[in-house]
């Protein structure tokens, strides 16, 4: 009788629990974990040697400002980069990297890939692959591993409530706008309501703007601002150096400041059953350096 060489795992098996799964990948993503982060270090090594020949300020942030804080380093569980840019920079900067980073690493924005929906740039390398809860696979985008540079812009100068409703209220909108939905009256109903909601933050944060004025706060722009938390400018600027993983990487200007504002206590572990990351799964190396399509070519 021929014998089936296929082999199931927790993740392909059709009656696998979500334990099962989640056991599965924690067990991969552990395994090479390390390799993943040391390659991820090589993105970030390239994309600051641009920004600082080019002097584009740039700073560490979220979870890796908080690693390099907390651990000198990757938190150990961690499987991704963070890093800002200012929202002014952010075209000059794509248009530099497209023309001088590797081959084998992408710029990845809503210009150089419409299929990638969000309003930040990822720094790809094509040389490798990563899945990610709520990656889409109906739609074509490149899927290597990545740095994420998330633009930041002066806030409005309101009440930290009320800036944190406006920017909530945007930001669900938003999501549920760009969701993907099956025509019905209700799916209608929504998509005009939360269109109208949309409209309606979106025109108070301009129009609060012109009447508190921006520049004492600064933040993610309002397309990524779902949880609303914001810093003072002092906070940030003048940037200055802190180690990640040996080397120098620009961080804010105050990083205890600006992870309070973004964590509360970040010196407290979280829960063991928290300590994961981003990822499903992920290849840190192909075989192969994949050729680019006409539509990734940085050049």
């Amino acid at each position: 009788m021929p014998q089936n060489n296929t082999t199931a795992t927790a993740a392909s098996h059709p009656n696998s629990t979500p334990e099962q799964r989640d056991r599965y990948r924690r067990n991969h993503t552990q395994a090479r974990l390390r390799s993943l982060q040391l390659a991820l270090v090589d993105i970030l090594r390239e994309v600051a040697r641009l920004c600082e020949r080019h002097n584009i300020p740039y700073w560490l942030d979220s979870g890796t400002l908080l690693g390099a804080v907390r651990h000198g380093g990757f938190i150990p569980w961690d499987d991704d980069i963070d890093i800002c840019l200012r929202n002014s920079d952010m075209a000059r900067f794509a248009e530099i990297a497209r023309r001088e980073l590797p081959p084998h690493l992408f710029v990845q924005t809503p210009q150089t890939e419409p299929d990638m929906r969000l309003p930040i740039c990822k720094v790809r390398n094509l040389n490798s692959f990563i899945v990610e809860y709520g990656d889409d696979f109906s739609r074509s985008y490149a899927k290597g591993i990545y740095v994420d540079i998330f633009p930041m812009e002066p806030w409005p100068s309101f009440g930290p409530q009320f800036s944190k409703r406006v920017a909530r209220g945007y930001c669900k909108a938003n999501a549920i706008l760009h969701a993907q939905h099956y025509y019905s009256l209700r799916s209608a109903a929504e998509l005009f309501y939360f269109g109208l909601k949309r409209l309606w933050c979106k025109t108070l944060w301009r129009t609060g703007a012109l009447f508190a004025g921006r520049g004492k706060y600064y933040s993610n722009i309002l397309e990524n601002s779902g949880n609303g938390n914001r810093h003072l400018t002092e906070t940030i600027f003048p940037t200055g150096r802190i180690e990640f993983e040996g080397e120098s990487f620009a961080a804010p200007a105050d990083p205890d400041r600006y992870l309070r504002d973004l964590f509360g206590d970040y010196m407290q572990l979280p829960p063991e059953n928290q300590r994961r990351g981003h990822a499903v799964f992920f290849a840190e190396q192909l075989e192969k350096t994949p050729e680019k399509s006409p539509a990734r070519q940085n050049t």
